[in-house]
């Protein structure tokens, strides 16, 4: 998603990173700088408004469609091959691109839990091995 209009001051804002704006799909710096500038300019909140409206009128675009249905989304197994580092590298980096270029709200939430998973799993699982070892350390035989 392009740089909203409000860090560029001589470039309006487009519908698509309005339409991105209410989806609350963009960066969160993105994100303050639309609201700075509708509570600025009143010709852009007009233009939410009636983006609104259409859409509660059931009109849609095709980049509206897109971004609800998270088109371009990578799934949650697609995000854990990524954390594993299993997948190609053309796939690897599109995924990489969508989480760091983009900033696809979505998915990073979705990679970062996924993330915060993977290490609680290795906590638990050097948790585990220590009770094991403590468990049976009296049990085993030394041999000189």
């Amino acid at each position: 998603m392009s740089t909203p209009a409000s860090s560029q001051p001589n470039r309006r804002l487009t519908d698509a990173e309005l339409e991105a704006y209410l989806e609350e799909l963009l960066p969160s710096e993105a994100m303050a700088a639309i609201e700075h500038e509708l509570r600025e300019r009143p010709e852009t909140l007009r233009r939410l408004s009636n983006i609104l409206g259409r859409r509660e009128a059931g009109v849609h675009s095709v980049g509206e469609i897109w971004r609800k249905h998270r088109l371009s989304c990578p799934d949650r197994q697609q995000l854990g091959s990524y954390l594993l580092g299993v997948l190609d590298n053309d796939h690897a980096n599109y995924i990489r691109f969508h989480l760091d270029e983009i900033g696809c709200r979505y998915c990073q939430a979705n990679y970062a839990d996924l993330r915060s998973q993977q290490e609680e799993t290795q906590e638990l699982i050097i948790t585990r091995r220590t009770k094991y070892f403590q468990s049976t350390a009296g049990h085993l035989r030394h041999t000189p």
